[in-house]
């Protein structure tokens, strides 16, 4: 089959790779319709992971299911299905306490596993004509038939959840004032979720005129960060106070604010100062252990300076990790077909497999638009 496969940093493939075999009975095998590239894939793509040549990239994955295992008991080919990024058995202690993300058995000595991503297991990505999901009755999620919702569905993997994830963090609730600095896919995300819970007032950090225009759009307060301090931006329209609850949706390759070069803390913070004092910070944004590519010693292994002390200072509380698919993917599906949400608002390129390449250079330099790409391996029958 055909798969999008790493290089070198900068640089990848669609190559003819092994078709996915059935590898234990609870196994099935989706042919894949939609894949989207994540922000979290440019991390590997330009070299600021451990990843090496040959892994196959994906994990925003939807599908029919074509073959199934002889334990397979919820599923049948021909169902239509959106798996989370994270993979998970459904019955160790973390899974069972609904940390999906987190799961103890899919990656031994990892709290964690993924399709396609550096570290997170033996899954391979899906990103290509078809995919093995493991522990399928667990990690399927059904959807209608047909192709409706397609480019909605498919956001179910990840960065839907994922910017909602950010809003449960901070404890986001009607009536409040909420910051997100980050105004790509997942911030958007981000946004878009404090909306949908009935956040009052929210603000969009970023400094592509593009992604500003989206958080617009949905209804957002747009901020430019090469502009001014972000924090006093926002306080000059919060009356100073700051806002209630704040998110980072950008994570350790945040840019400084004149966008000059990188400064891994910066987001964190500059949401200490723009969350008022008692205020909740929800950390949806990826940090790594190890960053080969950091600007200095300290944050190569993952060490950052944080203002803790005005953190302390101001009684805030800070939540993080990676996104627990499963938590939040029924609810945003059925919100999803009851057309009470449609995140494919941030999608702004669907195109075919083979395009993968040139797509990977334009949404790494976000030029020509590119805010999310959604890659079509072969279309529904």
């Amino acid at each position: 089959m055909k798969a999008v496969v790493y290089e070198r940093p900068f640089a990848v493939e669609v190559k003819e790779v092994e078709d996915p075999q059935i590898q234990h009975p609870n196994d099935v095998i989706v042919r894949v319709t939609s894949s989207a590239i994540c922000g979290s894939d440019l991390h590997m793509y330009e070299g600021r992971t451990a990843a090496q040549p040959g892994i196959v990239f994906g994990h925003e994955n939807l599908g029919i299911i074509e073959e199934i295992g002889s334990g397979v008991t919820s599923l049948a080919p021909g169902d239509r299905v959106v798996m989370p990024f994270n993979v998970a058995c459904g019955f160790c202690k973390n899974c069972l306490a609904g940390y999906t993300g987190f799961c103890l058995t899919v990656n031994p000595g990892f709290a964690g596993g993924a399709y396609g991503y550096v570290a997170m297991g033996p899954y391979t990505g899906g990103q290509a004509e078809k995919l093995r999901v493991p522990y399928a009755d667990f990690n399927c999620l059904k959807l209608p038939p047909g192709e409706e919702f397609e480019t909605d569905f498919v956001l179910l993997a990840d960065i839907f959840p994922t910017g909602y994830h950010g809003c449960e963090l901070a404890e986001v609730s009607p009536g409040e004032s909420v910051a997100v600095y980050g105004a790509g896919p997942v911030g958007l995300m981000a946004a878009y979720s404090a909306l949908l819970r009935g956040a009052a007032k929210v603000f969009c950090v970023d400094r592509v005129p593009e992604r500003l225009d989206k958080a617009k759009e949905i209804g957002a307060i747009p901020i430019d960060f090469t502009k001014g301090d972000p924090a006093e931006q926002i306080k000059d329209q919060t009356d100073g106070e700051g806002t209630d609850k704040g998110v980072d949706a950008v994570g350790y390759q945040a840019q400084a604010h004149d966008a000059s070069h990188e400064e891994p803390a910066v987001v964190l913070n500059s949401l200490v100062e723009t969350v008022r004092a008692t205020g909740k910070l929800g950390v949806p944004g990826l940090y790594v252990p190890s960053d080969p590519g950091a600007p200095d010693e300290a944050a190569k292994h993952g060490q950052l300076l944080v203002s803790i002390g005005r953190m302390f200072e101001k009684g805030q509380r800070i939540g993080t990790g990676q996104t627990n698919v499963k938590r939040y993917n029924r609810q945003l599906r059925d919100l999803i077909i009851a057309g009470r949400a449609k995140p494919s608002f941030v999608v702004s390129h669907e195109i075919p497999l083979d395009q993968a390449p040139a797509a990977y250079e334009k949404f790494d330099k976000r030029i020509e638009g590119y805010t999310k790409v959604v890659l079509h391996p072969v279309l529904a029958a």
